[in-house]
């Protein structure tokens, strides 16, 4: 495979997720056989679509080309800091979902955590059993790996994911709150004498 297939997606004029759904089968696809497999290095590229795919679904700003190039290193590299699985449709060519999870580890219980990022299904290809079938995998990865527990944030807005999550028996968490530091926020504390 040549670098220059290689290259982040563009970000080009025309929305991503609009002309990754305008690619969905007419057909009735709800009961088209999935394959789940690890992405790999060759299908960076459409992993780079699907992330921008989420980037415009949850209204947020994409990659830019330098982090698309930074998460084709990271997560191909010769010491990938994450994994990613991808959803595939029979008789579609691209993949249609992805999940996106990397592990922490937990010092009480003495075991990693899988901590899902991203989990996201083209619209399009929604209701079809293809989310849950990701986030299935990526539960018996946890298990199979001996993780405590497996963790993931959920937008305050998307309450249908919230009812998928409660159905599984995950645990809104209340008495923990999120922080965040941002690079800019490191570099400001890191400045200080």
């Amino acid at each position: 495979m040549s670098k220059s297939s290689l290259r982040p997606a563009r970000l080009a004029h025309e929305s991503t997720l609009n002309r990754m759904n305008a690619q969905a089968d007419s057909r009735d696809a709800a009961n088209a056989p999935l394959t789940l497999r690890r992405a790999e290095r060759a299908e960076a590229p459409a992993l780079l679509r699907l992330i921008v795919a989420l980037a415009e679904f949850e209204k947020l700003p994409p990659p830019d080309a330098d982090a698309q190039r930074r998460l084709i290193e990271d997560g191909f590299g010769a010491r990938p800091r994450f994994e990613a699985w991808l959803a595939f449709c029979e008789g579609v060519g691209d993949p249609v979902g992805y999940a996106f999870f990397f592990e922490m580890y937990s010092s009480f219980l003495a075991r990693p955590t899988l901590f899902l990022e991203d989990v996201f299904v083209l619209p399009a290809y929604r209701q079809r059993g293809i989310g849950g079938a990701l986030l299935q995998q990526c539960i018996r990865i946890a298990h199979e790996r001996g993780c405590g527990r497996m963790e993931w944030a959920c937008l305050d807005w998307n309450t249908k994911a919230q009812e998928v999550y409660q159905k599984l028996g995950a645990r809104q968490l209340s008495e923990w709150y999120s922080y965040r530091l941002t690079r800019e926020g490191m570099e400001k504390v890191l400045s200080k004498p």
